[in-house]
């Protein structure tokens, strides 16, 4: 019998707390369901946008092969760095500088710059300092180049041996 009377306790208490609380109650779960159906359009919104960027970039490189329009493959890499893409940026960038497509030393630059700002892994941003200072040697700011050359072999990257050996020449 005693089981029974705090059943009813519990089921009283239950009740009362619900009646109290009725509107926080719903404003929880309703805030709850808002988190979780923007973290979804957030998801399919940065998806749309990583498709549409690795179509420009497939473009743009369709454009290059094609010799018809290199132009406008220069415009999509370009607009592909500037969208800061984790993945795509690093590729256009290592394409413009491959083919040589853009001749504006100061614009590349900027371009390294745009790059750098994104956030990737260690090996990613060691890689893209390395390919900067060759960079920078090609087109003769041996002292930077070999500025940033040091500072990989000071941070004891992974890369330190090919950086000690472009220095070493």
């Amino acid at each position: 019998m005693e089981q029974s009377n705090n059943k009813f306790k519990l089921k009283d208490k239950l009740f009362s707390f619900y009646s109290n609380n009725k509107l926080k109650i719903y404003l929880f779960f309703l805030i709850i369901l808002l988190i979780f159906i923007s973290t979804i359009f957030l998801k399919m919104s940065a998806e749309k946008k990583n498709i549409l960027i690795s179509e420009k970039y497939i473009q743009a490189g369709l454009y290059l092969s094609s010799n018809i329009n290199k132009e406008k493959s220069i415009n999509l890499y370009e607009e592909i760095i500037i969208s800061k893409n984790k993945f795509y940026s690093i590729l256009a960038l290592n394409t413009i500088l491959e083919k040589d497509l853009i001749l504006d030393k100061s614009k590349i630059l900027n371009y390294f710059k745009v790059v750098e700002e994104i956030k990737k892994t260690q090996e990613q941003n060691d890689i893209l300092i390395f390919k900067k200072a060759l960079y920078l040697k090609k087109i003769s700011k041996n002292s930077e180049g070999d500025k940033l050359l040091k500072n990989l072999i000071d941070q004891n990257s992974k890369i330190k041996l090919l950086a000690e050996e472009i220095l070493a020449k």
